[in-house]
């Protein structure tokens, strides 16, 4: 517990110190008004959708506790420091919705399914640009399908690496589980990202036009 509350820590306190709040309001600019961003409708469908997902395994019985973390499609949606307060505040949340599920728990899905794959998919993300570079072909398919599957699975290496095994269930198993897990995460973050870049590209605090669609010559 004390590793989850450590991480946990250290990642909002870096979020508070790049004040992620400013990306929700849009400056007032010449003929225009201060307006809220468009990113206000994803982080509120987040709050709303997110905290069930994480609370399902805990509110009926499953024979393999498993769970979805969307932590990746979070950080595409809002940003790296935007996205870990929204994952703390859906980490409570989830708590509160369950009563099956205590503040440990609470602190471990934050930490596991929220804090860290979302900084390794910021990390990852970091990597892409830097040495693949930015196309759209590599956001959708490098970043948000493939590097979702590597995140999510790497988070879940961890988590069992510290002590946070399934209850009943094959340390083998449990990583097989896992792996197929992230698969289903990977699938449905591309799934959101393709359809986002095409309708809604102002949803993705990550995406540009200017430099996935207009790169500038090397």
């Amino acid at each position: 517990m004390l590793l989850e509350a450590t991480l946990v820590i250290l990642a909002v306190l870096v979020a508070l110190w790049l004040a992620p709040w400013r990306m929700l309001v849009w400056p007032a600019a010449a003929g225009r008004e201060r307006t809220l961003s468009p990113l206000i409708s994803p982080l509120l469908a987040t709050l709303v959708l997110l905290p069930w997902v994480w609370a399902l395994p805990t509110l009926h019985a499953m024979p393999l506790q498993l769970q979805w973390s969307g932590a990746c499609l979070v950080v595409l949606v809002l940003g790296w420091p935007l996205a870990v307060l929204t994952l703390v505040a859906v980490g409570v949340l989830a708590c509160w919705f369950s009563p099956a599920m205590d503040w440990a728990q609470a602190l471990g899905s934050i930490a596991w399914l929220g804090v860290v794959p979302a900084t390794f998919a910021l990390l990852l993300g970091a990597l892409i640009r830097r040495f693949i570079g930015a196309r759209i072909f590599v956001y959708v398919l490098g970043r948000a399908f493939l590097g979702t599957v590597l995140c999510v699975f790497a988070s879940a290496m961890l988590a069992q690496w510290s002590g946070h095994t399934l209850p009943g269930v094959d340390a083998s198993l449990s990583l097989v589980g896992h792996w197929l897990m992230a698969w289903g995460d990977g699938f449905i973050t591309g799934m959101f990202a393709a359809i986002f870049v095409a309708f809604k590209p102002e949803w993705l605090a990550t995406w540009s036009d200017r430099l996935y669609l207009h790169p500038p010559p090397h």
